[in-house]
């Protein structure tokens, strides 16, 4: 199965097998705008659910009792404040961490008295804590701070980078599908976002970017003599090295994510809710979603771009009037894009210096 996968991305690489990647962005584009949407909808109702962190209010941690009977904590809070709805989780397999809305002083010593009473521990077990709303405003600014730092820089780079401002526009476009996806995938599972989830989301935002490079690496290479030659459109070659990245990103995420699902699962249906939770699904979802951008989003939309150039307009024109004047099969083409690839793969014309790759015969 292994020498059949290698075999596979071998044929990816050298052009005998291809996938129409661009040619279907259309159906790309569908697919992202339902996700987009369905994300949107989400966000909005039933909308994100801040964490204490950023919404302020108390916080109780009851530890090593010897049952975690969430209502048995529910009752006992609503007890003492009958008007809260109280959120009670679970920390490690011998806590329970209950949040409300901020309490005075006094019912603060009143819940942590009740809290000790009702689950047997003594009081000096029964920790509290007050978070202020202040301070969750500072935190959700500069997360929004950061995350539009990291956009601006990312546009600066990439386009001094690739000397092309259309690859930096695709990025972001890439950039912001995974993130209003994983936001919406957040808001319904309904897990709370704490500032475990805003790292996640901006790990996620790394990793997106770094697979999306790679790829754009690979198209500005392939596409470089695009002008220069008669043969093949600016999106045959831009699909061909999508094509050739494929394997290296699909390997790339399957590495990254079992490790993260391992956590997730951890964090979810063994310690209970923590940061581990939060961080894993920020990161799963995120690096999911960011695999499929990088791939059917990113390129595609470069393209799409690309071709709204006078003179990539220009140029595909006549490919494609040469193409019927010439008769040829795709088939044909193919093979020779295919033989074009093999030789800037890595094949040394005669008397080339070593190390450095032949370039194919351009053909007009």
């Amino acid at each position: 199965m292994a020498q059949g996968f290698a075999q596979w991305g071998n044929d990816l690489y050298t052009g005998r097998k291809s996938y129409d990647i661009v040619g279907r962005r259309r159906l790309w584009y569908t697919i992202s705008a339902i996700l987009v949407a369905i994300s949107a909808v989400l966000l909005i109702k039933p909308g994100l659910n801040p964490g204490i962190e950023f919404r302020g209010g108390s916080e109780f941690v009851v530890s090593n009792v010897e049952s975690l009977d969430q209502q048995l904590a529910i009752d006992t809070v609503q007890g003492v404040a009958p008007g809260e709805s109280p959120k009670v989780t679970t920390v490690g397999g011998k806590s329970l961490r209950i949040q409300t809305a901020e309490l005075s002083n006094a019912d603060v010593e009143e819940v942590q008295g009740a809290l000790a009473e009702a689950f047997d521990v003594p009081k000096e077990q029964v920790t509290t804590s007050f978070i202020g709303p202040s301070w969750g405003a500072d935190i959700s600014r500069k997360a929004i701070t950061g995350i539009l730092v990291f956009l601006l820089f990312v546009t600066i780079v990439m386009t001094i980078y690739f000397r092309n401002w259309r690859m930096a526009v695709a990025a972001l476009v890439a950039l912001f599908h995974d993130l209003i996806i994983t936001a919406g995938v957040y808001a319904g599972v309904g897990w709370e976002v704490t500032p475990a989830t805003v790292i996640g989301f901006l790990t996620i935002l790394g990793y997106s970017i770094y697979d999306t490079v790679v790829v754009f690496d690979k198209v500005r290479e392939n596409t470089a003599d695009t002008l220069d030659q008669t043969r093949f459109t600016y999106a045959e070659k831009a699909n061909l090295a999508v094509n050739q990245t494929l394997v290296r990103s699909i390997n790339t995420s399957v590495v990254a994510l079992l490790p993260v699902a391992s956590i997730l699962f951890v964090g979810a249906f063994v310690l209970g809710a923590g940061t581990l939770r939060d961080i894993a699904l920020a990161l799963f979802v995120g690096m999911l979603i960011g695999t499929f951008s990088s791939i059917f989003l990113a390129t595609p939309v470069e393209v799409t771009l690309r071709e709204r150039e006078p003179a990539i307009r220009e140029h595909t024109r006549k490919v494609l009037a040469a193409r019927e004047q010439r008769g040829a099969a795709d088939g044909e083409d193919t093979e020779a894009l295919a033989t074009a690839t093999v030789h800037s793969a890595g094949q040394l014309r005669p008397g080339a210096h070593q190390g450095v790759a032949a370039q194919p015969k351009r053909r007009r």
